[in-house]
């Protein structure tokens, strides 16, 4: 199997890219035709799987092995902050807090508050984040993300692995 990464990098970067663009089609498919209005956390998460589609379409696209390690290491990075965004939101669906508030929509946060302090707020997630809409055999639309966020995390740290490992060999 990683013979086929090192053979194939530009397909799996290109086939990553792919299935985050068509991630995002989904959940505009159901914020748009199916009603369901995206909570701050869901928001934060599209961003970084826009993030994850961008750098591994760039590694895939370009020629240049050279290049592919830091672009693929940035789609790493974004998947694991889009993990970490999903796991956090399926702890609050999970554990919801005692006292739930429907704060502050997502840009009402970035437009009135300063970023260093609206950050946290989107963390601290909503009454909106705890709110299961859909789900698909058993799992929220946040379980789904983080399982694909951590599988697109694993195929990235194989590929860039294989890279260094290539152009340090």
């Amino acid at each position: 199997m990683l013979e086929w990464f090192d053979s194939h990098p530009r397909r799996v970067f290109g086939a990553i890219a792919a299935i985050c663009v068509a991630m995002l089609a989904f959940g505009l498919y159901l914020q748009h035709v199916v009603g369901l209005e995206p909570c701050p956390m869901c928001i934060v998460q599209r961003y970084a799987l826009i993030l994850v589609a961008v750098f591994s379409a760039l590694a895939g696209a370009t020629g240049r092995k050279g290049l592919q390690i830091p672009l693929g290491g940035l789609a790493l990075l974004a998947a694991g902050f889009g993990a970490f965004v999903a796991a956090r939101q399926s702890w609050l669906q999970w554990y919801p807090p005692e006292v739930v508030s429907c704060g502050r929509d997502f840009y009402g946060m970035i437009e009135t508050f300063p970023l260093k302090r609206a950050v946290p707020m989107i963390f601290k997630g909503s009454g909106d984040c705890t709110k299961i809409d859909w789900t698909f055999l058993g799992g929220s639309i946040a379980n789904w993300s983080f399982v694909w966020f951590c599988a697109f995390a694993l195929v990235l740290l194989a590929l860039v692995a294989q890279r260094m490992r290539r152009n340090a060999g």
